[in-house]
């Protein structure tokens, strides 16, 4: 039975729209992407300077575990040029797990739901518009609640489709 999975994407280096929208096509390796939100020009959070972010997030039915969807996330991120080099600084591209199901889960170096999902304008705005009605696992809030509650006030602008 597959899971209906988020992913948050953002790239903020060379072509930012073009790497999102390469990395929704080799999202497919992982299972089914049944909606896809528009593209948004955001600021940066964190490290301050560098260059605007373009973030969507995709909706994904899936058969692989959270494990295995980290792995091809991961795979995808590497193919498509990410360098880790400063926490919350330029990349290439992206891509988080946000919510997996209903699963909270909790392994060092995997968190579901994601823990900035409520806190993060460029994350809440493009779920919200593909997903609404779904709810925190942990807080017990829909999205939609999450982003009325939000007191990010990081410019999040729809800036085309993906």
């Amino acid at each position: 039975m597959p899971t209906t999975t988020y992913i948050g994407l953002g790239s903020n280096m060379g072509d930012r729209t073009g790497a999102c929208r390469r990395a929704l096509e080799l999202l497919s390796r992982a299972g089914h992407v049944t909606a896809v939100s528009s593209l948004y020009c955001t600021e940066p959070v964190g490290y301050r300077e560098q260059e605007e972010f373009i973030n969507a997030v995709a909706e994904l039915e899936t058969e692989l575990s959270p494990r295995d969807l980290l792995t091809v996330c991961q795979a995808i991120e590497n193919e498509l040029g990410r360098v880790r080099l400063v926490r919350w600084g330029p990349r290439a591209v992206d891509l988080d797990i946000l919510l997996y199901g209903n699963s909270v889960i909790k392994m060092p170096d995997l968190l579901i739901p994601h823990p900035q999902l409520s806190l993060r304008g460029f994350v809440l705005v493009p779920l919200c518009e593909i997903a609404p009605q779904v709810v925190h696992p942990v807080l017990k809030k829909t999205v939609a609640h999450l982003l009325h509650e939000l007191k990010d006030t990081h410019r999040v602008v729809k800036c085309g489709a993906a």
